[in-house]
């Protein structure tokens, strides 16, 4: 009984010292998520380029040494950005491809999706709009890589379609790119539509857009 009584208490600040352990990792992924969200909320009104340290530890509500403590740089932060940005698309792309959208009306239902993503994290596709064209080089690179990702990844699902299975992969490509960059663009109509009339009348056009590519896929001649 004795030798059991301190292995017993010896055991408890062992317990104690893990949750300790938990409690700050918790702690410091609170942080990093304060990090990115004043990030996203600086960056409303400015590009990534304009925004500085000191501004996005004090709209976190850190000291700026803290900031380097989450990430190396000013630039990785804006990669991590990045990725959760496209994280949407991503979602939104898987979710399609998991039957999510109704078989009876598949553009209007792509529509839908689209404008609920964007809705959903404005503040992300704002961010993407504005670095992709005007940004740091480091930020426009890995947005283009992010595009060509989900565009190699869009062509490969197409091709399991009856219609397009005898097409080329240079054509297969080429008609991922066209609902891609539909997809770009009518995300960043949207970046600025709070009006219902104004994203029902961005939605009517998303669907003709939409609707003029699956025109020119029925009428299109793959080489194979």
């Amino acid at each position: 009984m004795n030798k059991r009584t301190p292995t017993s208490r010896t055991q408890r600040p062992r317990q104690s010292r893990s949750r300790d352990v938990l409690t700050r990792e918790e702690r410091k992924d609170a942080t990093r998520r304060a990090i990115i969200a004043g990030a996203l909320k600086l960056l409303e009104e400015r590009s990534f380029s304009a925004l500085s340290l000191r501004e996005v530890a004090r709209e976190a509500g850190i000291v700026p040494a803290a900031f380097y403590r989450h990430f190396e740089s000013m630039d990785a932060l804006g990669l991590v950005l990045i990725d959760e940005s496209f994280r949407s698309l991503r979602d939104m792309l898987r979710g399609a491809r998991a039957g999510k959208l109704d078989p009876n009306r598949v553009i209007e239902s792509s529509a839908e999706i689209l404008i609920n993503s964007v809705n959903e994290r404005r503040e992300h596709w704002r961010f993407i709009a504005r670095e992709r064209s005007s940004g740091v080089t480091v930020l426009r690179y890995a947005i283009r890589t992010e595009i060509r990702l989900i565009t190699s990844e869009l062509a490969i699902d197409l091709a399991r379609f009856p219609g397009l299975k005898t097409w080329s992969s240079e054509d297969l490509n080429i008609l991922a790119t066209l609902f891609v960059n539909a997809m770009i663009s009518i995300a960043e109509a949207l970046e600025d539509a709070h009006d219902p009339a104004a994203i029902e009348e961005i939605r009517r056009i998303a669907v003709k857009q939409l609707r003029m590519i699956a025109v020119g896929v029925a009428g299109w001649r793959s080489s194979g």
